[in-house]
């Protein structure tokens, strides 16, 4: 079921969102339209339309009605009872998908958790015995109204606990990425809409096997690797869950660790698929859930994937009008990958420093503080016992050390222009 309002007709969200229940393992039987000037309040469809869905509801036998819109609880019991079937509604369908999605362990929690609140509001009961609205009245208390509240206690009780190992999963996530921030290596985030190409960009990039597929939401979990072989210091690369129309805001709640992979990165590369129609309503989308999550004012460059799907398109990097670029590639086949590497290479080479330094045979702790960031690059003994080093370092590393127990050493090194590329 797909609901537009009047006068306005959007063939690639039906088309999506066919793609969705498809990828949820639902055959799909009809596409049924429907014009609505505002939501009724019961059942969200007018009458003329319900009457309609139920009389081909019957005529197919079908299990199940998606509905391309975010359904009330009572506007979900309500068709359901009309339909005389299971109704689930865009939320319900994005939840169900991303259950099916969802490999490690924390993922599988905030899934979890995203589709019990999801739940926890259409928890009644069946029948007269069973109805909670009416629990008060004399002669329906009972064994029907202690089964619902017991269900509703349950789901309370599991929600709590879930939200429990999420924050101590949280913190673990927070040291890993205190830890990132120590060794002062640069952070870059892939975003995007959901199989724009992220996961295969991120292969291609890092030389990893994380799983890409040519689905809806084949990535869920957040992975960070390294990119190596880069003039300069190495970057940290993430892969992101991939972003979508209306996404569910139980969902953006529930990942908000998930989440905080682009919220604190560096740098965006907002990958877009450079082929489909609907990049512009895409690249929106992204930057909508970007600016919700908190990430909307990090640096972004965006991506233009699948190239190769696009006759006369070449590779190439431009100029954006925001002072970012804009960059042409086709990670299936690695165009235009190595113009993105020395792209990425000179943007944050801006930030590196090298020089030398002295240090007296007293520094030896901050000696060994600089070779534990692998800041040293050569190093020969001084006549008093001390060393002579060449440095090379990202500048937030140096202001990090230089602030640190007996890092004055370093503080003349801060006065070098940070603008000047090494």
């Amino acid at each position: 079921m797909q609901p537009q309002a009047p006068g306005r007709r959007d063939p690639a969200l039906a088309a999506e969102f066919v793609e969705l229940a498809r990828s949820a393992g639902a055959e799909v039987l009809d596409v049924v339209e429907a014009r609505l000037q505002r939501p009724h309040a019961g059942l969200y469809l007018g009458s003329g339309k319900v009457e309609e869905l139920k009389g081909l509801c019957a005529a197919a036998a079908v299990d199940v009605v998606l509905i391309n819109a975010a359904l009330s609880p009572v506007q979900e019991r309500n068709l359901s009872d009309s339909l005389g079937c299971r109704v689930v509604d865009r939320v319900g369908l994005i939840l169900d998908l991303f259950a099916q999605r969802a490999v490690s362990a924390d993922g599988k929690l905030q899934v979890e958790l995203a589709q019990l609140k999801h739940q926890a509001s259409r928890l009644v009961g069946k029948g007269k015995g069973m109805d909670g609205q009416r629990g008060g009245a004399i002669g329906l208390r009972g064994p029907g109204e202690t089964a619902l509240e017991t269900d509703r206690r349950l789901v309370r009780t599991r929600i709590e606990a879930l939200e429990q190992r999420l924050r101590r999963l949280d913190v673990q996530r927070a040291q890993m990425r205190r830890a990132r921030e120590r060794n002062a290596v640069p952070r870059i985030a892939l975003v995007g809409y959901t199989n724009a190409g992220k996961s295969t960009l991120f292969n291609a990039l890092t030389g990893s096997g994380v799983y890409a597929a040519d689905r809806l939401f084949a990535t869920l979990d957040p992975t960070v690797r390294r990119i190596d072989g880069l003039p300069g210091a190495p970057l940290l690369l993430s892969d992101t869950v991939g972003f979508v129309r209306d996404l569910p805001h139980e969902l953006v709640a529930a990942f908000r660790s998930t989440l905080a992979e682009a919220r604190e990165a560096d740098l965006l590369l907002h990958v877009v698929d450079a082929a489909d129609p609907e990049r512009d309503t895409h690249i929106v989308a992204v930057d909508t859930v970007l600016a919700e999550i908190g990430a909307g004012a990090i640096p972004q460059w965006r991506v233009f994937n699948k190239i190769d799907q696009i006759e006369g398109l070449t590779a190439h990097t431009e100029p954006a009008p925001d002072g970012g670029w804009r960059v042409f590639v086709s990670a299936r086949d690695g165009l235009g990958l190595e113009a993105l590497r020395a792209a990425l290479a000179a943007h944050f080479a801006e930030s590196v420093l090298e020089a030398d330094i002295q240090l007296a045979p007293t520094e030896a702790r901050l000696h060994a503080r600089l070779h534990a960031e692998g800041a040293i690059q050569s190093e020969t003994a001084s006549a008093d016992g001390g060393w002579v080093l060449g440095l090379r370092l990202p500048r937030r590393s140096l202001e990090r050390l230089a602030a640190e127990p007996g890092g004055q050493s370093l503080h003349a090194l801060l006065l070098v222009d940070p603008s000047t590329p090494t």
